[in-house]
């Protein structure tokens, strides 16, 4: 069974790997935030945060999807899509990408937690059948240290890993020490909620266990 992650996210590919699966990777060809503005600007609402990961999730997938059967009509496996958002007392919080705003996150979240919302889309492509989607939200509450000094924010700040992570933190990383607990599923919080993708795989009638080790045939890695 092969596996294209639609994504070229450093953190979503060893979340995979770490989990016996070996995918091709092709990046989306979406625009997030003409998606997003395009669906709000129809219904006139601001979407919550879970429906707002859940369509990115869906059209990164649905558009790689697309792509594969295009280019690749053998192909013969799944594809699946994320998208991630941070809830910090009511702001969502993406990439900070300057040290100013990085410090200014850091100091009001120390000693305090907010939730990472992430959406999952699966998509069976098999070929001459049409595709299938099983998607779904998953959560994750992350407390951050209380005791976390200026010091110690100043340099994580400047290792620049949080400049351009949703939230400004990672978990796997350098900003693990940092985080308290995680109360969910602590892989939601990397990128992607693995005991979600496992149900949603099954949705589609595949075991989880047979992804395992499966790749393309050249086991490359494709950027787009």
């Amino acid at each position: 069974m092969r596996v294209c992650l639609a994504s070229t996210s450093p953190a979503r590919l060893m979340l995979l790997r770490q989990a016996g699966i070996e995918p091709l990777t092709l990046s989306p060809d979406v625009d997030e935030d003409a998606v997003i503005a395009a669906v709000e600007a129809a219904e006139g609402r601001t979407l919550d945060p879970d429906e707002h990961v859940l369509l990115l999730a869906r059209r990164k997938a649905a558009d790689v999807a697309a792509r594969l059967a295009d280019d690749d009509p053998d192909f013969d496996g799944i594809v699946i899509g994320g998208d991630s958002m941070f809830l910090f007392e009511g702001a969502v919080l993406g990439k900070p990408y300057t040290p100013e705003a990085a410090r200014e996150r850091w100091h009001a979240m120390r000693g305090r937690s907010g939730v990472l919302h992430s959406g999952h889309a699966v998509v069976r492509v098999r070929p001459g059948e049409s595709p299938r989607e099983a998607h779904g939200v998953a959560e994750a509450s992350v407390f951050f240290a209380g005791d976390l000094t200026d010091a110690e924010i100043d340099a994580y700040i400047a290792s620049e890993e949080p400049l351009h992570v949703a939230g400004a933190f990672t978990i796997d990383s350098l900003g693990g020490p940092f985080i308290d607990r995680v109360e969910g599923d602590p892989s939601t919080v990397v990128g992607m909620s693995l005991s979600r993708l496992r149900r949603l795989v099954r949705e589609l009638g595949i075991e989880w266990t047979d992804l395992w080790l499966r790749s393309s045939p050249s086991g490359g890695s494709h950027e787009g």
